[in-house]
């Protein structure tokens, strides 16, 4: 999918690149083009704007960039790690800004997360872990092997389950994992956890979020507790997260974008992490699941879902 407003040579050029479509990435591109507009960069007007979704597949991202590449776009504005990736290594050349990578250093985006001297820079979403894993066990103190599905493909996944299996012993928890290679292998990997986890964790894996509800419904057929690591997945039925707002990532993201079109080298702007996290639970999707909230963490919820 793109925009197809027929563009003006007189206007910046911003290309959008989303991996997939789910809630946090869509809230994030809403947030960019809000910033973006908030500024003075009307898509409508001021500004040439483009967006295409891999719909999930790393493939359709290089396809994707590559098209970018040849246009030379002001910026391109890669949202999650794949298509970050592939941004990166086709179009070495253009200004890339990208969000909601957990770990841009690992992914081989950028040699740390300071100021320097190429075309790249962006927001992580690096989620906090530790606490987490403190939030699961607060609510389900019994905890001890918490279940994980991710992608093994996608970095940022990686990344989180190697953080997982660091933080997990200090709390007296080992990790179950259950992989994927796509969408449609959620549901089995899910079912692969019953009998062996006694809560599962959905941590910002592009495919399985996307995929989230076949992970909700074996949580509530065999009151199998399912925490998330982003807000928006507590909004579709998951018990609870400790999460960032993602359209705030993308209005931060838009902010660099916008220093970039008005002239500052990308390099010399370090990658940001936001800095707000809001508590949300799910009362209705942890009755399902056979647990019971504290009402002393209810009453500190940022939002209640009802």
């Amino acid at each position: 999918m793109r925009s197809a407003v027929p563009p003006n040579p007189a206007n910046p050029t911003v290309a959008v690149s989303q991996i997939v479509e789910h809630p946090s990435l869509n809230a994030v591109r809403d947030g960019l083009k809000e910033e973006l507009i908030a500024n003075g960069y009307d898509p409508a007007k001021t500004l040439n704007w483009q967006w295409e979704s891999a719909q999930g597949n790393p493939a359709t991202a290089v396809q994707i960039a590559k098209k970018f590449a040849a246009q030379s776009p002001s910026v391109i504005v890669a949202i999650a790690t794949p298509s970050a990736q592939a941004a990166v290594t086709s179009a070495p050349k253009t200004p890339v800004v990208f969000s909601a990578v957990t770990d841009p250093v690992n992914a081989r985006l950028v040699p740390n997360l300071k100021p320097g001297s190429g075309l790249v820079t962006g927001v992580s979403d690096l989620a906090p872990i530790g606490k987490h894993l403190d939030l699961i066990k607060k609510i389900t103190p019994k905890t001890k092997r918490l279940g994980v599905v991710y992608n093994g493909g996608e970095a940022n996944s990686v990344t989180l389950v190697n953080l997982l299996k660091v933080e997990a012993p200090k709390r007296g928890m080992t990790i179950v994992e259950a992989t994927v290679t796509g969408s449609s292998g959620v549901a089995n990997a899910s079912k692969s956890l019953l009998g062996r986890a006694d809560a599962v964790y959905v941590p910002t894996d592009n495919t399985v979020v996307s995929a989230l509800e076949s992970v909700l419904q074996v949580g509530t057929a065999n009151k199998l507790p399912i925490f998330s690591g982003d807000n928006d997945s507590v909004e579709r039925g998951a018990i609870a997260s400790l999460g960032f707002n993602y359209k705030t990532l993308g209005k931060q993201t838009g902010k660099i974008v916008v220093r970039i079109l008005k002239g500052e080298a990308p390099g010399s702007i370090p990658v940001e992490t936001p800095e707000q996290l809001d508590l949300y639970l799910n009362p209705k999707a942890a009755t399902a699941m056979g647990v019971k909230l504290p009402e002393a963490l209810v009453k500190t919820a940022a939002k209640v879902v009802q």
